[in-house]
């Protein structure tokens, strides 16, 4: 990972930060989620720890070699120095499934015995928390908070955040913001590329579409088919489809088990499908367009986190939809 590349600015600044010798002890990484927010936090981890360990001489790549003791340590969970809060599975036994919906306060209080004592391995110890967004409020939140405000020496908090403007203004005001930006679709479309090589250019086109300049976005609804998606969308909004047919269809395809990552993909997609067809619009039409994808954006997650009727949903969405065809 180098000054190069998507989002090199920040991770320019945050370099330049490192050499300064004054580098400050929170930073809120923040952006859209699939910028590759937490792999350059758990990369720039690495590096503050091999380096303050005198591993390694400053450097512009931010990657450590596969045989560095820093990186063997970390990759294995052993390294005393660094911590990584995420969401944790509700059963340990079932790593991957039914993962807590956040990061708990039980978690943040883990990290007093480590800030109790001085480093280990070297003059810094790191903190990433992947997402704030994710940190319980108000209680894990306030403990975190704590630390923030009376970090202990050599101590850096690295917190990805898709969601900065939710978090408490008093976190916010602790930290150095560092931002990655959406990404130009042909950034978007040649990382979708290197890893469909096999990808059709409709499929590449329909994920760019739907990533939003996000690499990982995109990538998150290969293999689903997002084209035909888009498609009858595209139809819909077209048409308005006057018969249903169009819709029932959809919600043929999309409403049984076996095809419940496509309909989470379509409920995700219809907000975003209404934005860019709000493009261009003015007066009764882009306010049109406007309420669809609000109105859009409110039943996708309802519909999910209360287990409604996916055909059901389909339909509706569908009808929804139709709205774009009054123009």
């Amino acid at each position: 990972m180098t000054s190069t590349g998507p989002n090199a600015a920040a991770k320019a600044a945050f370099r330049a930060a490192m050499s300064s010798g004054q580098l400050h002890h929170a930073w809120l990484i923040a952006g859209a989620e699939g910028l590759g927010k937490a792999s350059f936090a758990r990369a720039a981890a690495a590096r503050l720890l091999a380096e303050g360990a005198g591993q390694v001489s400053p450097s512009d790549d931010f990657d450590l070699p596969e045989d560095n003791p820093t990186r063997k340590l970390i990759e294995s969970g052993a390294h005393p120095d660094y911590r990584a809060l995420v969401r944790l599975p509700k059963d340990p036994d079932k790593p991957g499934e039914n993962i807590a919906r956040s990061i708990n306060i039980a978690q943040i209080r883990a990290l007093n015995p480590m800030f109790a004592t001085k480093p280990s391995m070297s003059s810094r110890r790191v903190i990433v928390i992947d997402a704030i967004d994710d940190v319980e409020r108000p209680g894990a939140a306030n403990a975190l908070l704590k630390n923030l405000e009376e970090p202990p020496a050599g101590t850096i908090f690295l917190l990805v955040s898709h969601s900065p403007g939710r978090l408490l203004p008093t976190i916010r005001s602790r930290c150095r913001v560092l931002r990655f930006d959406p990404l130009p679709d042909s950034e978007v479309a040649a990382v979708v590329r290197a890893a469909m090589p096999e990808a059709s250019a409709a499929e590449v086109e329909a994920l760019v579409r739907a990533g939003q300049g996000s690499p990982g976005r995109a990538l998150s609804f290969a293999g689903l088919d997002l084209a035909s998606i888009d498609s009858e969308m595209a139809a819909i909004a077209a048409r308005g489809d006057p018969d249903n047919a169009i819709r029932a269809r959809l919600a043929r395809t999309l409403g049984s088990k076996a095809a419940q990552p496509r309909y989470e993909a379509f409920l995700a997609r219809v907000p975003a499908f209404a934005l860019a067809e709000a493009r261009g619009r003015h007066g009764a039409a882009l306010a049109e367009a406007i309420a669809v994808y609000e109105a859009a954006s409110q039943l996708g997650p309802v519909a999910l986190a209360q287990s409604l009727d996916a055909q059901a949903t389909v339909f509706e969405m569908g009808g929804i939809i139709a709205r774009l065809a009054k123009r």
